[in-house]
């Protein structure tokens, strides 16, 4: 996997880079594993935009990704490894044993006819899922379960891995990417090993239309807009105006918390990401 550049024919091809998507061996994904998944436009049920900058981009199908691992001791091995468009990381399709089908997120170095397995009975090797209380001390996982049958919920994104701190009777202690150290049940799973895909974070977009083309729509400064449109427009030529950042209906960001006080799993968390 490598990082393309090209010949600056104009000022946004200049910056612009693409991977070369070596890895990927399949054009094709597999037919039963995918869905057809509408479009929302960042509206909800009653039409009214919640969340703004989302709209068109290109057409595609959702891959069904078995975050759970549930199949245990039953031997798989790696049939391809294929893009997803619904995620920074790449995809392996699984073939098992008794002829089941089955994505699952794709680890540094795992390549097509590799064997892989998951329960507790696996070995300690890069694409394994295993519960917590069976990874030694130290290993590098992914795709962590926060309650036990789950499925993984963290550590998912391209070139992200979590560290296995250390055990304390029923709970582990595993550092995330974030810098977080985490009370997780030893009795949930996790993927042995990184997210492939790494250099994922050092592509240049280049140019809007590409940004146009993955769905994402510009965002205009509050500040250049009128006061009708939000609180922070308006004022004679360029003005601050001492207002506190917000958003067009008025909810405080940059700092405002939004937590919520009836899910606080603080008494999880040994010490934070800050």
């Amino acid at each position: 996997m490598g990082i393309k550049t090209y010949k600056p024919t104009s000022p946004a091809v200049r910056t612009k880079t693409t991977l070369t998507f070596d890895e990927i061996t399949a054009g094709k994904p597999e037919k039963g594993l995918l869905i057809s998944k509408g479009r929302t436009g960042g509206r909800n049920s009653y039409g009214r935009i919640t969340c703004r900058h989302i709209g068109g981009g290109h057409k595609r199908f959702y891959r069904v990704i078995d975050f759970r691992r549930d199949k245990d001791d039953v031997p798989a091995r790696v049939m391809s490894v294929e893009y997803d468009p619904y995620r920074s990381c790449r995809i392996a399709l699984l073939g098992y044993k008794d002829g089941e089908k089955r994505y699952i997120i794709a680890p540094l170095d795992l390549k097509v006819g590799d064997a892989v397995m998951s329960g507790a009975s696996a070995e300690i090797r890069s694409g394994n899922a295993i519960p917590l209380k069976n990874i030694p001390v130290g290993t590098m996982v992914h795709n962590i379960e926060l309650r036990k049958g789950k499925g993984g919920q963290l550590v998912r994104s391209a070139g992200l891995a979590a560290q296995l701190l250390a055990r304390e009777g029923e709970m582990a202690h595993i550092k995330l990417p974030s810098g977080e150290v985490r009370l997780i049940s030893a009795e949930c799973k996790a993927t042995v090993g990184q997210v492939g895909n790494t250099e994922h974070e050092t592509i240049t977009i280049g140019k809007a239309g590409r940004s146009r083309w993955l769905g994402i729509k510009p965002t205009v400064r509050g500040v250049a807009m009128n006061p009708v449109d939000h609180p922070l427009g308006g004022g004679e030529g360029k003005s601050k105006g001492g207002n506190v950042p917000r958003s067009p209906t008025g909810v405080p960001s940059k700092g405002y918390k939004t937590r919520s006080k009836r899910k606080l799993s603080s008494k999880y968390i040994l010490k934070r990401r800050k």
